[in-house]
């Protein structure tokens, strides 16, 4: 996924925000709502995981010099996702 793709699912996103905000200032159902956000939360999820994917390949087909600079640089990822999913 390049660059542009990523901009324009995140665009996609702000508009949806956007949309939401509306929502709330014409009082609109809170379960109208509440899907809005949950397909807003699906998308920057689908994003992250987009760039966290292609870090972790850039990460693998070009490796540090440094093998424990290496390895930091994947387990900081590492970590990130755990620490996500536990929320």
């Amino acid at each position: 996924m390049e660059r542009e793709k990523l901009i324009m699912r995140l665009k996609r996103s702000e508009g949806q925000l956007r949309g939401i905000q509306k929502m709330l200032e014409e009082e609109r159902e809170c379960m109208d709502i509440i899907v809005q956000l949950t397909a807003v939360r699906s998308s920057i999820n689908r994003v992250m995981e987009l760039v966290i994917t292609k870090h972790l390949y850039t990460c693998l087909d070009n490796p540090l010099d440094d093998p424990k600079k290496q390895r930091k640089r994947i387990e900081k990822v590492i970590k990130y996702l755990v620490r996500e999913h536990d929320k």
